[in-house]
This record gives C-alpha cells, sequence and structure tokens, in this order.
C-alpha cells in the first residue's frame, strides 16, 4: 500500500478555483480507482471523485462540472481541479484509494470564504 500526501488547500473566495495535488510514495499505474474525498465541519466523509485505470471518471453530483480529477501515473500524482469554488465546498480533502484503504493521509485544508 502505497502512503499518499495531499496538497494545495488554501483560503480562496467563493468563485474561485484551487488545484490540490496527491503525491504518492509508489507507483499508481496498477491501482484501479483512486478518489478523492472530503470532511467538512459536523458532515461524514463522502466521496468527491474518482478516476479510474482506464481513464473513466466520476464525480459527486454536487462538484460534476466544477471538478475535474486528473491521475499522472508518470509521476504517481492525482489531482483534483476545482473551479467555481462555492461556501460549502470548504472541507478537509483527502485521497486514498477506492474504495478507501484504512489508512488515510493528513488531508488537505479547503477553506471558501469571503
Amino acid at each position: 500500500q502505497v502512503q499518499l500526501v495531499e496538497s494545495g488547500g488554501d483560503l480562496v473566495q467563493p468563485g474561485g478555483s484551487l488545484r490540490l495535488s496527491c503525491a504518492a510514495s509508489g507507483s499508481i499505474a496498477a491501482i484501479v480507482a483512486m478518489a478523492w474525498y472530503r470532511l467538512a465541519p459536523g458532515k461524514q466523509r463522502e466521496l468527491v471523485a474518482i478516476s479510474y485505470r482506464g481513464g473513466t471518471t466520476n464525480y459527486a453530483d454536487s462538484n460534476k462540472g466544477r471538478f475535474t480529477i486528473a491521475r499522472d501515473n508518470a509521476r504517481n500524482t492525482v489531482y483534483l481541479q476545482m473551479n467555481s469554488l462555492k461556501p460549502e465546498d470548504t472541507a478537509v480533502y483527502y485521497c486514498n484509494n477506492f474504495p478507501p484503504w484504512n489508512t488515510w493521509g493528513q488531508g488537505t485544508r479547503v477553506t471558501v470564504s469571503s
């Protein structure tokens, strides 16, 4: 199981954009599905987006058309491009296998606020 380190979170105004990165300690090329999840205050962790090895992607309804997940197997990195951010996108974002492994990284905090 590879170790995953998330980065790129920041404070951003509503309507702004961020790109999150998830760097793996080893190869992700053979991993069938990598995903981004988020944990907002007072809520359960939820699935944000999935990137399958074959190229297919899936998104939660709440962020379809705004978020884009991409995996770079050569760099062992998974990205999440987030556009048109809303205050309700405020959360700590994590990457993990889909379905998730038991171990989670530190996550990266995204705050959307004016």
